[in-house]
C-alpha cells in the first residue's frame, strides 16, 4: 500500500469571529483561519483534496496572521512541479465555495464528493450561503463528478469517510502516511477543536464542535470519534500548517 506525504497550500483566507470555528467559545475575538487545498504525494496518480479560493486575498498581514505565505491555485501548485491540468484525482471534504472553487481548472480529474454536498449546492438551505454552484457546473457538465453516497477507498491508502458534522456530507480524509493514518477533517476546524483550553476540559468536554454546524450533540460525537481514530490529525483549518511544507 502507498504512504503518502501530504503537503498543505494556503490558497485564502477568511477573518471573523472565533465563534465560527469553536461552537460558543471564543466570541468577540477576531480570527484568521487559512484556507487549504491538501497536495496527497504518493503512488501514481496526483491527489488534491479541496481546491480552495479562485481570488484569494493575498495581504501581508493575513500572511503574518496565520504564520504563512498565501498562494494563488497555480502559484501553489507550481511549488511541487504541478499545474492544474496534470490533477488526476479531487476529493472533497465539502462543497462550501473556499472549497472548490478551483475545481474548473482541473480539466482532467475525477471530483469524488458526497450526494449530499450535491443536494446541498443546488438547493442550499438559507442558513448556509456558502454553497455557489457555479463552481460545479463545469465540472458537472464534464463528467466529471464521482459521486460517494458511503465510505470508501477511493485509491490504495486513502479512505473517505462520512462525518457531517459541519455539512450533511462532510467527508474526512484518511491518508496513511510513513507516520501512521493522518486524518483531515471533513468540518471547518482548528487543533483547539480537539484540545481544548482548561476552563472547557472543567466542564468535562473533551472537543468543542465546530461554529458552523449540522447538530451540536452529533458533531461532538463525531469530533471524538475521529479523535481517537487519528495517529496525526489535520483539523481543516489550523493556522499552523500554513508554515509547514510536508506532514507524514
Amino acid at each position: 500500500m502507498p504512504q503518502y506525504k501530504i503537503h498543505p497550500i494556503v490558497l485564502g483566507t477568511k477573518i471573523f469571529d472565533k465563534t465560527m470555528m469553536t461552537y460558543q467559545n471564543g466570541g468577540g475575538r477576531q480570527y484568521t483561519i487559512p484556507i487549504y487545498s491538501w497536495y496527497l504525494e504518493g503512488g501514481d496518480q496526483v491527489i488534491l483534496v479541496d481546491t480552495g479560493e479562485m481570488r484569494p486575498i493575498q495581504s501581508e498581514g493575513r500572511e503574518t496572521a496565520i504564520g504563512g505565505r498565501i498562494f494563488t491555485f497555480q502559484e501553489g501548485l507550481a511549488r511541487w512541479g504541478l499545474k492544474p491540468e496534470d490533477i488526476d484525482v479531487v476529493i472533497h471534504t465539502h462543497l462550501h465555495n473556499d472549497h472548490c472553487e478551483n475545481d474548473f481548472s482541473c480539466s482532467r480529474a475525477s471530483i469524488y464528493v458526497h450526494t449530499e454536498e450535491l443536494k446541498s449546492i443546488h438547493n442550499p438551505h438559507p442558513l448556509d450561503f456558502r454553497y455557489m454552484e457555479d463552481y460545479i457546473l463545469d465540472a458537472e457538465e464534464k463528467g466529471q463528478i464521482r459521486v460517494v453516497e458511503e465510505d470508501i477507498e477511493v485509491l490504495p491508502g486513502i479512505r473517505m469517510i462520512h462525518t457531517p458534522a459541519h455539512t450533511p456530507g462532510g467527508m474526512s480524509i484518511a491518508v496513511e502516511t510513513a507516520s501512521g493514518t493522518a486524518v483531515i477533517t471533513g468540518f471547518c476546524v482548528i487543533d483547539e477543536n480537539f484540545n481544548p483550553p482548561k476552563e472547557i476540559r472543567a466542564m468535562e468536554l473533551e472537543v468543542i464542535p465546530p461554529g458552523t454546524l449540522v447538530n451540536s450533540y452529533t458533531a461532538y460525537d463525531i469530533l471524538m470519534d475521529v479523535k481517537k481514530t487519528a495517529d496525526i490529525l489535520i483539523p481543516l483549518h489550523e493556522p499552523r500548517f500554513a508554515s509547514i511544507d510536508t506532514i507524514g
